[in-house]
């Protein structure tokens, strides 16, 4: 099981816990996490990524074992800590404004 923590707004549209697991089969990357969490909850749809194009929303982060994967390709593998479960992957909603 992967584990994903997600930002306030996103848990409670999802109207979970600060910590949520999700089962990725295959290669462990943002792309598949992401698509397990979207899968488990729809709600999440278009709100990590954008719904067309698949790209990150521009004031999301992702952040695992003290790495910034914001700007790395959907499909690359993330951390062996993060596959088995020992790491989490943080989505993080960035902060904006003046």
């Amino acid at each position: 099981m992967i584990r994903v923590l997600i930002p306030h707004h996103l848990r409670t549209l999802a109207n979970t816990g600060k910590e949520v697991e999700v089962q990725v089969e295959g290669a462990v990357t943002l792309r598949t996490v992401i698509d397990a969490l979207e899968a488990r909850y729809p709600m999440l749809r278009g709100t990590i990524r954008d719904r067309a194009s698949q790209e990150r929303r521009p004031l999301i982060r992702f952040f695992a074992c003290g790495q910034d994967f914001s700007h790395t390709s959907l499909d690359a593998p993330l951390p062996d800590a993060v596959a088995s479960g020992a790491e989490p992957l943080m989505v993080v909603g960035a902060m904006a404004g003046g």
